[in-house]
């Protein structure tokens, strides 16, 4: 979609298995690293829109917890096959938006397709992801896999630079048949995250530099919310 016939298209957030429209104040314009080009843009949400996330992960983790392991793992290897299967779109969104070569874009994708084939069991509960740009799909597929797999919901806030491929990972679990409300994502930059922490997640998880963490986690800390830091 696009929010003016002259700009550039628009990535909304994904809620509850679907597209999710807001209006918000700003938008944060992608552009080409390599090229300079504005490709995509993005509403700067805030306090609203990440309550709405969390509300959808918290209804629905129950019932996917209550699913069994076996029935998740089955889910996350679906997704990892539809993944793969999409191997090609994914690495041109990694290229678009981060200004990866395509042999670089090609393997953030494998290592994504590999983190939701391969998933260790983690933590459970409701927990909201913030992602920076080094490795947006790769990073997410890797933390979210060990989660999900033990019975986790999770809002994602992937970085405004590089919100593409996650988003179509995103919507490529509704294509898989994942429950609705199991994977929300969020955009956005500071206000979100200080709305996902006041939105009643059990956690928040950092992934990627060190130094954009530390803010991340001031933000956690003051909140009140636990924080986990989880280098690129």
């Amino acid at each position: 979609m696009e929010f003016a016939p002259e700009g550039p298209q628009a990535i909304p957030m994904w809620i509850n298995g679907h597209a999710f429209l807001t209006v918000t104040d700003a938008f944060y314009t992608v552009t080409n690293p390599a090229t300079g080009e504005a490709i995509r843009r993005v509403p700067l949400c805030g306090a609203g829109e990440a309550a709405e996330a969390v509300k959808a992960a918290l209804a629905a983790q129950p019932g996917w917890a209550m699913m069994g392991m076996p029935a998740r793992r089955v889910c996350l290897s679906g997704l990892a096959d539809a993944l793969d299967n999409y191997a090609g779109h994914f690495a041109k969104l990694l290229t678009q938006d981060c200004g990866f070569d395509d042999e670089r874009a090609k393997a953030e994708v494998a290592a994504a397709v590999e983190a939701l084939h391969g998933a260790s069991v983690g933590q459970t509960g409701v927990f909201g992801l913030v992602l920076d740009a080094t490795r947006p799909l790769a990073g997410f597929a890797e933390t979210i896999a060990p989660a999900l797999m033990a019975g986790a919901a999770v809002v994602v806030k992937p970085s405004p630079k590089a919100p593409s491929a996650v988003y179509a990972l995103c919507e490529l679990s509704s294509r898989a048949n994942w429950p609705a409300g199991v994977l929300n994502l969020l955009q956005g930059d500071t206000a979100a995250i200080e709305g996902l922490c006041a939105a009643g997640i059990d956690r928040l998880v950092y992934h990627g530099q060190p130094a954009l963490g530390v803010q991340v986690g001031a933000i956690a800390e003051a909140a009140g919310v636990q924080f986990e830091l989880k280098a690129a």
